[in-house]
Order: structure tokens, then C-alpha cells, then sequence
């Protein structure tokens, strides 16, 4: 009863104060002209106006991370072993997209707040691959997995899905960060990234030499890339284009992780 009577005594004190406040400030308010009270009034209530619907339309920023590349290279292992750290299903070619939200499996024994990843697994199929334009406006970031052990044999189509995506009108508008993923690096066979890189930046470049020379009518494309008259390079591109290293099959994903908690902040 003690703590309810105080708040008692002190709701009354607030009234009393406020009523105070009150009877000095009426007569303040009547010597203003009444334009000047109204305009007064006016910008008081569009600011406060302002305050509240400014929260609405703040755009919230996204967490979805996008996996995309050709069949085969390795992505739905990688879904999973971010997932849960495992790579069950693996070897099973993808026809739909998966899709899911979580924490990552390398930070599910860290405390505190950590941020969830919406992350989206594209077939590669040849036919499938129009799914990825439902998930590219809202990505906050896209791996291009790409086969390091049987990369020459795919490099060409490799380099124009990847040619796709960075002429792609949301890639390049919203300058949506891309990773190019070299996977499967821990066989001894596999190609360096540093190779993949320049064999992919080669390829592109014949891309678009042959394809600036059609109407824009017939390109499928939204942008030009590179800088005319000058061998394309990755840096070239609006978006920021990395390359690094993994291998879906051991769980060595550091790089990828470092890639989404980069553009996914915790």
C-alpha cells in the first residue's frame, strides 16, 4: 500500500505542476497574433507528423544472401553446411530453389544478439535459372559458386550466367555485392582462384565485345560492363565483385561466412 500512495502523492504533484505550467503560459499564448500562433500550430503538428511516418518508410535492410551457379558446383552442400554443418542431399541436383532463415551454423554457440541470414539456394539448371530474378531484388549480397576441380570444361558457361548477373538491372542499380566462390579447392587437382579469375575475366570480356556489336534490342542484358576499349577486369564493375576460396565437402566455409556477415551485420 506504501508504493501506492507514493504514486498517489506524485501523480498529484505532476497535475499540479502541469496546471501551474498551464496558467503561465495561457496568457503567453494570447498576446501572440494569431497568424504567427496558427503557423506555430501548423509546424508543430507537420514535424510531428513527419517523426512518425519517417520510421515507416525507412527501408529495413535486408538479410537474404543469394547462392547461385551452374549445376554441379557445389551449392547445395554449401546451403547446408551453413545451415547445420553437414552436406546430406548434396549430391542431389536441385530443381527448386531452397530457402531458409537461420542463424549460422559456425555461431550458433555465440551469445548475444545475432542477426538471422535468409539464405536462398538457385538451381542451376540452364531452365531454372529465371528463378534467381525473384530473389535479386531483395539480396543483400550473391555468391556465384563456380567448380574449381572441373572448372575449364564450364568455364564459358560459367562466365556468361555469371555475365547474366552482372548486367542484371537490381544487381547493378542496387550494386548488390558479389562473391565469386571457387569451390572444392581441397582437391589436388583443383585450379587456384587466381587462375579461375582470369580465365573468367577473359571470357567476359569476348562476352561483351561480341554482344556490344548487337542492337541493344536483342541483348537480354540491362547494362554494359567494363570500360571501352580496355580489357575487362572484375573491378570494372559498378557492384564490388570479390573472389575466395572454399570447400563445401570438409566444412572449410570460412571466407563465405566472412562474405555474409559482411552485408548480413550480426
Amino acid at each position: 500500500m506504501d508504493g501506492v500512495e507514493q504514486l498517489k502523492v506524485q501523480i498529484e504533484k505532476w497535475i499540479d505542476q502541469s496546471h501551474q505550467f498551464l496558467v503561465q503560459f495561457i496568457p503567453y499564448v494570447q498576446q501572440i497574433p494569431p497568424l504567427q500562433l496558427y503557423v506555430a500550430i501548423v509546424v508543430l503538428a507537420f514535424t510531428v507528423l513527419i517523426l512518425l511516418l519517417v520510421p515507416l518508410f525507412k527501408r529495413k535492410k535486408s538479410n537474404t544472401i543469394v547462392l547461385s551457379g551452374l549445376s554441379g558446383s557445389g551449392k547445395t552442400v554449401l546451403f547446408y553446411q551453413l545451415r547445420d554443418g553437414s552436406h546430406h542431399q548434396g549430391t542431389v541436383t536441385s530443381m527448386e530453389p531452397n530457402e531458409g532463415t537461420f542463424i549460422l551454423h559456425s555461431e550458433t554457440s555465440k551469445k548475444g544478439k545475432i542477426k538471422h541470414v535468409h539464405l536462398v539456394d538457385v538451381p542451376g539448371h540452364s531452365r531454372l535459372r529465371p528463378k534467381l530474378e525473384e530473389f535479386l531484388p531483395q539480396a543483400a549480397g550473391l555468391v556465384f559458386v563456380v567448380d574449381a576441380l572441373d572448372f575449364l570444361p564450364n568455364c564459358r558457361e560459367a562466365s556468361e550466367y555469371l555475365y547474366e548477373i552482372l548486367t542484371n538491372a537490381s544487381v547493378v542499380k542496387k550494386k548488390i555485392p558479389v562473391l565469386l566462390l571457387c569451390n572444392k579447392t581441397d582437391k589436388v587437382t583443383a585450379h587456384t582462384k587466381d587462375f579461375i579469375r582470369k580465365q573468367m575475366e577473359k571470357e567476359i570480356d569476348k562476352l561483351r565485345q561480341s554482344r556490344s556489336v548487337i542492337s541493344s534490342a536483342d541483348i537480354a542484358s540491362d547494362f554494359s560492363l567494363g570500360e571501352s576499349g580496355v580489357a575487362f577486369i572484375f573491378s570494372q564493375c559498378q557492384n564490388r565483385v570479390t573472389v575466395a576460396e572454399a570447400s563445401g565437402l570438409t566444412g572449410d566455409i570460412s571466407q563465405v561466412e566472412e562474405f555474409i556477415r559482411e552485408h548480413v551485420k550480426p
